[in-house]
């Protein structure tokens, strides 16, 4: 895929083509989650059934389905766990909302927005709480135990990405530990549920977890590119907030490691004093030192170790939708 491919959006009906294989068993899980997602008090059906669509093109559940379709058939305990997943992942999209003060997501109101910030909290614990009570009700303890664990590192993600704020030395070394935490976590967490789920063995498992890893990244990188680019009217939800966090990321590291002091120097009163005008300064740097060619590159990199993971997988409809979902990762409009 070539650079130029790489800033056109995919579609949320691209993404349902990407996710054929596992059409049917997506739209179960779909099932399952808005049946859990019903409240009889009239206030928590609201904030739960709003909380229902955050979660978009659910990527996370179908790495846990295609996983499991690439190794053989799908069965309960992977539908269980891709709802799960997908709790889970839009737990931290409502409490990110409120890190970020963050007015929009899918085009609507985030919670915090149109509630407060308690009730975002509240309600990112109630599906955090109502996940592990399904990862429960499985035969064994192995999914709740990965989960558990995945769980904790976003977290430490978060945290890590909390104490850098305005860290303008920030490292790529230190960079790629955050959002290896905060975002590739969970995706290779998904991918090796659904290996261990269709009785694959350690090695396998192994193979996708790595898989799962390499998408994150990459997604997180494009997710961070966005972050810059991108518009809010065709993104859908609020964008700048890493510039207004003072947050490093990638195009700027980058930008930064290849000036010289004196611009080092620019570069820096910029960041330290965040706004449109400052976000359009930064753009426009960023564009003629070639930064965001060089960070979709790095971008592609993952999503090319990520396919590489696959290489050992007979040719199937679920194997060629990853290959394709981890060039999609980079290219995706959020």
């Amino acid at each position: 895929m070539s650079i130029a491919n790489l800033r056109q959006p995919v579609t949320l009906s691209a993404w349902a083509r990407l996710f054929a294989p596992i059409g049917p068993q997506l739209a179960e899980v779909e099932r399952r989650l808005q049946a859990e997602l019903r409240h009889s008090d009239p206030f928590v059906d609201e904030l739960a059934q709003r909380s229902f669509n955050l979660g978009g093109k659910r990527l996370r559940p179908a790495l846990l389905l295609l996983t499991a379709s690439a190794l053989g058939d799908v069965n309960d305990a992977h539908l269980t766990l891709a709802a799960v997943v997908e709790m889970i992942h839009t737990a931290t999209l409502v409490h990110d909302d409120v890190i970020d003060e963050a007015d929009i997501r899918r085009h609507k109101e985030t919670i915090n927005a149109r509630w407060s910030n308690q009730t975002s909290i509240l309600l990112g614990d109630y599906l955090f709480t109502h996940a592990f009570y399904l990862a429960s009700s499985l035969d064994t303890t192995f999914g709740c135990r990965t989960l558990g664990r995945a769980t904790n590192i976003v977290c430490e993600g978060e945290l890590l990405q909390t104490a850098a704020s305005g860290d303008f030395e920030l490292s790529c070394q230190q960079y790629y530990r955050i959002i290896n935490a905060k975002t590739a976590e969970l995706c290779a967490c998904c991918c090796a549920l659904g290996a261990h789920y269709a009785e694959g063995d350690q090695h396998t498992v192994s193979r996708f977890d790595s898989f799962g890893k390499h998408i994150g990244m990459a997604f997180q990188i494009a997710d961070d590119l966005l972050d810059l680019t991108g518009e809010e009217h065709a993104v859908g939800k609020s964008l700048g907030t890493d510039l207004t966090k003072r947050r490093m990321t990638l195009p700027l590291i980058l930008l930064r490691d290849q000036l010289p002091q004196p611009q080092q120097c620019e570069l820096h009163a910029l960041f330290e004093l965040p706004s449109q005008a400052s976000r359009t300064a930064l753009l426009d740097w960023l564009k003629q030192a070639g930064i965001l060619g060089l960070a979709r590159e790095e971008a592609l990199v993952h999503a090319s170790r990520a396919a590489e993971q696959l290489e050992f997988l007979p040719d199937t409809p679920a194997k060629k939708s990853l290959l394709q979902l981890s060039q999609a990762a980079v290219s995706r409009c959020v």
